[in-house]
């Protein structure tokens, strides 16, 4: 499934209603047997430029600024929730919040032009929230320097430290990112929401803990109908039959 971020003349910004929109949006039909991965991507030259900063002035009480940045917070943990795999489709500028969202995704593919940048302190607002997701994809003192000078990566400097997947020409892009979806649509949407959720559960344990529960996982994955489908089709020399 495919969500695109559509205001790009306000360069995308993650406002209140816009983030709003893309929890339902992420949640719409997130238990569908057909639904397999969600791509993100936008319209325009930029991405997504972060936080409406109308919405964070003086004129809005503290109690609509803790909801923006609690909204916001949710978006991002839940992308890590669902049970299927998410690709944001970068081309152009992502930033603050924006670079946030990429860092949350699964999977990012960017175009050569795309540039990756947490502003905030520029403007006295320290991209605290973004840190959390950059903190957890970059090394720290890349993830530092971009913090405190607000200067941007380029794709290919995003590429070299961890923060996307891929980067490809601009032309081949949606090319490359129908490429990876399809590969995920040839597996098991049980396996992978399996592994998925798994993944972020052990990265957050010491080594020893890690492989308590993978060890575990491995064996209630045997335990799955598509995991004994799939390690039988593989003796047998034929393809698998998933269950979905």
């Amino acid at each position: 499934r495919s969500i695109v971020l559509n205001n790009p003349k306000k360069r995308n910004a993650l406002s209140l209603s816009m983030l709003q929109a893309l929890k339902e949006d992420l949640l719409h039909d997130a238990k569908s047997k057909e639904l397999r991965v969600i791509v993100i991507s936008a319209e325009g030259p930029v991405f997504c430029s972060g936080h409406d900063l109308k919405e964070l002035t003086t004129e809005d009480d503290v109690k609509h600024h803790s909801q923006v940045f609690a909204v916001c917070a949710e978006v991002m943990t839940l992308i890590q929730k669902l049970p299927v795999p998410v690709i944001a489709q970068v081309n152009g500028l992502a930033t603050a919040a924006g670079c946030q969202l990429v860092a949350s995704c699964d999977i990012a593919v960017a175009s050569e032009k795309s540039q990756f940048a947490t502003p905030g302190v520029n403007i006295g607002l320290f991209c605290s929230t973004p840190a959390v997701a950059l903190g957890r994809s970059l090394p720290r003192k890349v993830a530092l320097e971009m913090l405190f000078t607000g200067e941007p990566l380029s794709a290919h400097e995003a590429l070299m430290h961890g923060l996307v997947s891929k980067v490809v020409p601009e032309d081949k892009l949606e090319e490359e990112t129908m490429r990876i979806s399809r590969k995920i649509c040839e597996s098991s949407k049980s396996v992978l929401a399996l592994g998925k959720a798994t993944f972020y559960r052990q990265m957050a344990q010491d080594l020893d803990t890690a492989y308590k529960i993978t060890s575990q996982v491995m064996v209630d994955n045997l335990t799955l109908r598509d995991g004994q489908e799939g390690i039988e089709a593989f003796i047998q020399k034929r393809k698998p039959v998933w269950s979905h």
